[in-house]
C-alpha cells in the first residue's frame, strides 16, 4: 500500500512526488514542517479536522496506518477527532479493516489527548483532576488500541502507542516488555518502538542510568548500514542530556565521535532511504550533534534546509529558536 516515497540518499524528491511547498520562512531561514511535507498527508489531516470520515477514508488510500507511525502521528494531534472517531468505528463495524483503522486513530488520539491533560509538568505539579482525566483517556486508548491490534494482527503501530499509554499508567514492566516484544515480532528494526523503549528506560520512569543508551547502542549495532535505527542512539544521548544537570554533558570527544559515526552510518549513509517524514530523523541528529558540539551537525542542517520538527526540540525552551540558533552556529 505504501512504498519508497522519496528515493535514496541525498536525492531530492521529484517535482511530482506530492511535496508540500514550504511555508514562508521565519527569521533564521527556518520553517515548521507541516503534514510531513506531503500534500496527501495534508489532505488527510484537513479531512480529520473537518470530522469528515468519508474524506478521511479516501485520503488514507496511499497509507497503511498499521505500519506508518509518522502519518498516524499527524492524526493523533488533531483536536476533536476523539469526538467522532468512535462513531465512525461503529459505522464500519462490518468492515474489519476500517474498524481497526478507526480504533487505531482513536487510540493514538486518546494517548495524545491524555498527555495534553497531564501536561509536561513534573508529577508533583500535576493536579488530582489532571491525573484523573489523564488516566480516563489512557484507559480508553488502551481499550481501542488492543482491539485494533486484535483486528489487524500484522499492525505495529498499536504496540508503539500501547507502550506510551502503559508508561503513563505505570503498568508492570512484564506487560511493557510483552508489548515491546509483540511490536518487534512484527518489525524487528522498527525505530518508533525502539524510541519508546528508550523513553521507558529513563530514570524518571524507573530505569537505571545508562540502561537506555546500552539498549540503543546494541540495537543500532545489529542494524544494516543506512538504516534509520541510528536515530535511537541520537535520542538516547538527548535523553541523557535531559536527565543531567550538566548542560555540557554530551561535549566529550568520545560522545561526539559516537554521534558522528552513527549519523554517517545511518541518515548520512548512501543507503539511507528518504521515507515520508525523513526530516524527523534528521532533526533528532541535528539536536544531538549540536548538543555535542560536533561540526557534523552542519551536514545535517544543510540537508534539512531549514525544515524544523517540534520533536525532539521540545526539550529546549523556544524549540524553533533553539533550532535556528544551532543551525546558525554550525
Amino acid at each position: 500500500m505504501f512504498g519508497k516515497l522519496f528515493g535514496r540518499g541525498a536525492e531530492r524528491p521529484a517535482a511530482d512526488s506530492h511535496v508540500l511547498p514550504a511555508p514562508r520562512r521565519q527569521r533564521g531561514g527556518t520553517y515548521a514542517l507541516r503534514a510531513l511535507g506531503d500534500t496527501r498527508v495534508l489532505a488527510l489531516v484537513e479531512a480529520a479536522d473537518a470530522g469528515d470520515w468519508a474524506a478521511v477514508k479516501a485520503a488514507l488510500a496511499p497509507f497503511d496506518l498499521g505500519r506508518e507511525q509518522a502519518v498516524l502521528g499527524q492524526l493523533a494531534v488533531v483536536d476533536g477527532v476523539e469526538e467522532w472517531i468512535v462513531r465512525a468505528a461503529e459505522e464500519d463495524k462490518g468492515d474489519q479493516e476500517l474498524r481497526a483503522t478507526a480504533l487505531l486513530i482513536s487510540g493514538a488520539r486518546h494517548v495524545n489527548w491524555g498527555w495534553e491533560a497531564r501536561t509536561s509538568a513534573r508529577a508533583v505539579d500535576v493536579s488530582r483532576e489532571q491525573w484523573q482525566i489523564f488516566y480516563e483517556r489512557l484507559r480508553i486508548a488502551e481499550e481501542h488500541l488492543l482491539e485494533a491490534a486484535e483486528l489487524r494482527p500484522d499492525s505495529v503501530t498499536p504496540w508503539r502507542h500501547l507502550l506510551t499509554s502503559g508508561r503513563g499508567m505505570s503498568v508492570d514492566d512484564s506487560v511493557q516488555e510483552a508489548r515491546l516484544a509483540a511490536g518487534l515480532r512484527r518489525d524487528p528494526l522498527n525505530l518508533d518502538l525502539h524510541l519508546e523503549w528508550v523513553s521507558h528506560l529513563q530514570p524518571r520512569w524507573g530505569g537505571e542510568p545508562g540502561q537506555a543508551l546500552e539498549f540503543a547502542q546494541k540495537a543500532f549495532a545489529a542494524a544494516p548500514d543506512g538504516h534509520r535505527l541510528g536515530c535511537v542512539v541520537a535520542m538516547a544521548r538527548i535523553e541523557e542530556w535531559v536527565e543531567s544537570d550538566d548542560r555540557n554533558c554530551l561535549q566529550h570527544p568520545r560522545i561526539r565521535t559516537e554521534l558522528r559515526e552513527a549519523a554517517e552510518r545511518s541518515i548520512l549513509h548512501h543507503a539511507y532511504e528518504r521515507h515520508l517524514g525523513w526530516q524527523g530523523d534528521y532533526n533528532m541528529f541535528a539536536m544531538a550533534l549540536s548538543l555535542a558540539g560536533s561540526s557534523k551537525a552542519s551536514n545535517v542542517f544543510r540537508e534539512l534546509d531549514g525544515a524544523f520538527t517540534e520533536w525532539p526540540w521540545t526539550f529546549i525552551p523556544d524549540p524553533q529558536k533553539a533550532y535556528a540558533r544551532f543551525r546558525k552556529a554550525f
